[in-house]
């Protein structure tokens, strides 16, 4: 969180007076952050940030000119910057929403509104936001090195048993990259599918009803209690960490409550590590920080393939990066060549288990 002399600056994109309003209100109130400037559509916006980049920009999506996807995709190419889609109706958008996040908005939700009392509902939510992805933001400026382990040190322990898990962590940019990575894979892959995507716990049903529409595989959100079913994607649907649980079970955590990323790719990779008995594979793709990076280690410290996205595919080049620095990646690969090595590395598996019960 920003000291308190010294607020964020927050850009505004929106073409609607009242969202403007609302969004001044919660902004000024706050002694965290400041209005840098303010643009009416994003044509404006992609000029304002060559001139100006704020610390974080609040992007509306459908505006004239210029709608919030294209902004999104030109900022990100030109004067890289913390995007939060903020609209009307996330749900009723979620399309475009998605589109978004996939050109570089790290979240979106819902534009507060400004009531008659000076009242302004989703204040909270959004002040809550702002407070995460500010300390995202100065996190990614002190990119601090993490420490881990050497990766190859430690040997695999014995498997309890034969099933197979696939373990995914994705921010910024992970929507498009999920969709691409998933429908890659076949409907009857031999392997159940986990991924925590950093998204906000109220947009989180609408991502996986899109990705259950876009791919072949069935995708919900992880129920507590859930066991990881072969060809099912799971998706984390808190703000709690999802964790695999001691019986192989999945469940949802408050702890630790420290992580500016929630829910965490860590905090799940490291559950994985301590708990799957079965054989597993590890993949960071495109986002922002350094979450899942030292989980991504521990994953291979159990002698699993672990693949982190490349740098000319990734959205930003930031968790994968962090992977590559940890040497926590057994594989570096382009996006889409990430659903073929899973499957190499399903039916790898596969031949393991037929040459033991042969041998």
């Amino acid at each position: 969180m920003p000291p308190k002399d010294q607020p964020m600056r927050v850009a505004l994109v929106n073409d609607s007076r009242m969202a403007l309003m609302a969004l001044r209100h919660v902004i000024e109130r706050s002694e965290r952050y400041c209005v840098a400037w303010v643009a009416e559509n994003g044509a404006q916006a992609v000029v304002r940030c060559t001139e100006s980049l704020p610390d974080i920009l609040l992007m509306d999506l459908n505006m004239p000119v210029m709608d919030g996807v294209e902004a999104t995709r030109r900022i990100m190419a030109a004067t890289p910057c913390a995007i939060v889609v903020v609209t009307e109706s996330v749900e009723d958008k979620a399309t475009q929403a998605f589109a978004a996040m996939g050109a570089g908005a790290l979240d979106a939700l819902n534009t507060p509104v400004l009531g008659m009392g000076g009242d302004t509902e989703g204040q909270d939510v959004l002040l809550a936001k702002l407070d995460t992805v500010a300390r995202l933001v100065s996190a990614n400026r002190r990119m601090v090195p993490e420490t881990a382990p050497a990766a190859a040190a430690t040997p695999r322990p014995p498997r309890r048993s034969e099933e197979r898990l696939i373990a995914i962590g994705a921010s910024t940019g992970g929507p498009a990259a999920l969709r691409t990575l998933l429908s890659g894979l076949p409907a009857e892959l031999p392997a159940s599918i986990v991924v925590v995507q950093h998204v906000d716990e109220q947009f989180a049903r609408s991502f996986a009803n899109w990705l259950n529409e876009e791919v072949c595989l069935p995708v919900r959100l992880a129920r507590t209690g859930d066991f990881p079913k072969a060809g099912e994607v799971l998706v984390a649907g808190k703000e709690d960490h999802l964790v695999l649980q001691r019986d192989q079970r999945l469940g949802y955590t408050p702890e630790p409550a420290d992580y500016a990323y929630r829910p965490s790719v860590n905090a799940f990779f490291d559950s994985v590590a301590a708990h799957w008995g079965g054989h597993a594979v590890g993949v960071l793709l495109t986002g922002m920080g350094r979450d899942g990076a030292t989980g991504l280690a521990a994953l291979r410290r159990r002698g699993w393939t672990t693949i982190a996205q490349d740098r000319d595919t990734s959205a930003i080049y930031g968790m994968p990066r962090a992977a590559a620095e940890l040497d926590a990646a057994s594989r570096i690969l382009p996006l889409d060549e990430i659903a073929p090595a899973l499957i190499e590395a399903m039916e790898t598996t596969t031949m393991d288990k037929a040459g033991q019960e042969t041998g």
